[in-house]
């Protein structure tokens, strides 16, 4: 179990990193409401899909960047497009998949993921599921900084943090209890069935769209239909436990609804198209390769960061068991809160407060309670220094 947790965060790490870094850049060097301009409604869709389709992020590593877009003021449809559309596929994962699959396979893949981007991404518009993101407002006169963007990589991990453990912990339990090889056998040449085997269970594990093309490749040579290893490439990167915790955190339920729908419905339907069109392809040899340095050195980095999070809940919730019940409180309204990571950031600031003991925060009623005795002055100026403004 530890060795498959390992293998998990060496292909989990470098990809989170580095969308936490795509996502932190595009927050610098973006002008303030332009995604809000340029995603909006049907055509912003199109522009994030286009956007995300050649990016090599995966799985995971898409979190924050798609979280991000919709921190910065892009359309809700917009977001989910890019989410759905960006991990499955890449040029790293297009070029190993044509060595292992094919061209037509690998052809197949980009559209498939294009297409099932732009769907969701429709839908969720469509519902008017989008429709909140209108009123975001950003600063029109502020120059964000590196501290800014180093600030905004750090809230989007924090955010996620959980998931991320809970979903590298699930999926090496998958990978240890449920070994491929066994779901190959149980599905072998039972067609629409093995999509089925397949779909249940990519959806809850962490797939990188370029590692798992292997994987995938075994289970062809293993007799399971090549549509089943499509819907292993589509549904495995573009869910797993830790994005569908992002999701529903950032979106709700009925956006997460819209995004597991259209990733597992049109990965089927698509898995079962390129069976009834082009069935199997030539497979080479799969060949297991030891992690890189830099992703070794990416996973003791994630390790090190989750660590620290841990830290600081840990910290908090012991703060809040030791308060005294006569500590002062006082609640303070606060605007600009849109997601648990700005909670995080505004608790961050409330905390460096002198005087200060504990700090709750309700992101979504707007309100901070403030245990201790901090000068109120300076509570306030806290919130204006994270960004967020006080309602006196």
């Amino acid at each position: 179990m530890l060795q498959a947790t390992w293998q998990v965060l060496l292909e989990l790490a470098p990809w989170l990193l580095l969308g936490t870094a795509v996502s932190a850049l595009l927050h610098v060097w973006m002008p303030p409401g332009l995604l809000q301009r340029q995603l909006q409604g049907p055509s912003g869709v199109f522009k994030a899909v286009a956007l995300g389709v050649p990016l090599p992020l995966c799985s995971c590593g898409v979190i924050p960047a798609g979280l991000g877009l919709k921190k910065d003021g892009a359309s809700d449809g917009s977001s989910i497009g890019f989410l759905i559309s960006t991990p499955q596929t890449g040029i790293d994962s297009a070029l190993v998949a044509a060595s292992f699959l094919g061209w037509p396979f690998a052809i197949f893949k980009i559209g498939a993921a294009a297409a099932t981007g732009l769907v969701g991404g429709l839908l969720v518009d469509a519902t008017g599921e989008g429709a909140s993101q209108q009123t975001f407002e950003p600063p029109p006169t502020t120059a964000r900084t590196w501290k800014d963007g180093f600030e905004h990589a750090v809230e989007l991990l924090q955010v996620i943090w959980r998931w991320l453990v809970f979903g590298v912990l699930a999926s090496a339990a998958l990978t240890v209890f449920i070994p491929a090889g066994s779901i190959a056998d149980s599905v072998l040449g039972s067609g629409p069935l093995a999509i089925l085997a397949v779909l249940a269970l990519s959806v809850p594990l962490y797939v990188c769209a370029t590692a798992s093309v292997p994987i995938a490749a075994g289970l062809v040579a293993a007799g399971v239909p090549t549509g089943a290893a499509l819907v292993f490439l589509m549904a495995g990167p573009a869910t797993n436990v830790a994005t569908i915790g992002a999701v529903h955190r950032g979106f709700g339920r009925r956006v997460l609804a819209i995004y597991l729908g259209t990733v597992i419905i049109g990965s089927a339907s698509l898995g079962l198209a390129f069976d009834a069109f082009w069935g199997a392809t030539a497979i080479e040899a799969v060949h297991s390769h030891h992690a890189p340095w830099w992703a070794q050195i990416s996973a003791v980095v994630l390790l090190g960061i989750l660590a620290w999070f841990a830290f600081v809940d840990a910290r908090s919730l012991f703060r809040g068991m030791t308060m005294s019940e006569t500590d002062p409180t006082l609640s303070l309204k606060v605007e600009g809160m849109s997601c648990g990571g700005c909670a995080n950031k505004l608790d961050g600031y409330l905390r460096e407060v002198d005087g200060v003991t504990h700090v709750d925060i309700d992101h979504e009623g707007g309100r901070a309670t403030v245990h201790g005795n901090a000068v109120r002055d300076a509570l306030v100026q806290a919130v204006r220094d994270a960004g967020f403004t006080p309602v006196l």
